[in-house]
């Protein structure tokens, strides 16, 4: 099991994946990341792990690693579970993190800002991921003294970030959305009320399996708990029309959809040889089976775990094969087994 799938759901968890609180924070009197030189680099590795040393609960709960330390495809592992951003990769040689034992929390250091705590819980669980980051961000704080200004707020490299630094996302299953083609028009009211959607590893990627993760635009002007309250609000509504869609599909187009559904439950269970892409887009089908109670034997646990572990490098690691087509055919025997069981 994925560890920060594991434990309670949160709520709505028939639409909802995972909830995300990340907070961006740069060190008083030192350069922004892309700025800094070699040894402001090392400082401000050394500082953040000697704040986490000096918390007696902190210290005991989260592992140092230094991202020059993990091999390539260990990383993109951690990229694919979630637990480290694609952007602290762009920084391999002067990057570290911080990863908490049930995986939930992790503290990033010199990723576009010189620390970015992030907690990552499974369902809609916002306010308890806020309570969680703020005491992170709170214990940090006794030993490092953060760039603030009393007018904008906390100082990041980005300006989308200045202000409370808070990125809320939260990512959704939305493949009734999809069908009956509201998505796209959501996505771009989204864009116009301070809202953004991205795909699966968050900006600049695609939304696989009918998966988006969406999140808060701006910081500055808001209070951290105006920015969760809004998105909050704002996701309810996203989470009431899928679940109107779904009700209005199989009232209206119940045997073409138990159709979709079981069809791609029985390529998952009999498929030799699977690409990622086919596997998210099936496991979606599956997913929507569960959450509709068309399937009613699986759990939608196993299927969210499926999305993440059949990524190319899960995969490779979980199987140690180098080629596309070894992996395609391991994907498919390890779903095969998974559904199975």
């Amino acid at each position: 099991m994925v560890r920060w799938l594991d434990g309670e759901s949160g709520t709505n968890k028939d639409v909802v994946i995972s909830s995300r609180i990340r907070l961006a924070r740069n060190i008083e009197g030192i350069n922004f990341t892309h700025m800094m030189n070699d040894e402001e680099s090392k400082n401000v590795i050394d500082m953040v792990k000697d704040a986490v040393s000096r918390q007696n609960v902190l210290s005991k709960e989260f592992e140092f690693f230094k991202l020059s330390d993990v091999d390539e495809l260990n990383r993109k592992v951690l990229v694919e579970e979630h637990l480290i951003s694609p952007a602290l990769l762009n920084n391999t040689n002067n990057s570290a993190f911080l990863l908490s034992k049930d995986q939930k929390a992790t503290i990033m250091i010199n990723e576009e800002d010189h620390i970015r705590m992030q907690i990552l819980l499974p369902g809609l669980s916002l306010e308890k991921g806020w309570d969680m980051c703020d005491k992170l961000d709170d214990a940090l704080e006794e030993s490092v003294e953060y760039g603030f200004d009393e007018r904008l707020g906390y100082l990041t490299s980005c300006p989308t970030n200045i202000g409370t630094g808070l990125r809320a996302s939260v990512m959704v299953h939305l493949p009734c959305l999809v069908l009956t083609k509201q998505a796209n028009p959501i996505v771009q009211t989204l864009s116009q009320i301070g809202l953004t959607v991205r795909g699966l590893y968050g900006e600049g990627t695609n939304a696989m399996g009918n998966v988006f993760q969406i999140s808060n635009q701006t910081t500055l002007g808001n209070t951290e708990e105006g920015i969760i309250k809004k998105l909050k609000r704002i996701l309810l509504q996203i989470i009431e029309k899928e679940q109107e869609a779904r009700k209005i599909i199989l009232e209206n187009r119940e045997i073409e959809i138990e159709d979709k559904i079981w069809r791609s439950l029985g390529i998952l269970k009999n498929a030799r040889i699977m690409s990622s892409k086919e596997a998210m887009k099936l496991l979606s089908d599956v997913k929507l089976g569960i959450e509709m109670g068309i399937i009613k034997d699986m759990d939608h646990k196993n299927i969210n775990e499926l999305m993440i572990i059949t990524q190319p490098a899960s995969i490779q690691k979980e199987f140690n094969s180098l080629s596309s087509k070894e992996r395609d055919i391991h994907r498919a025997q390890l779903i095969r087994d998974t559904i199975d069981n």
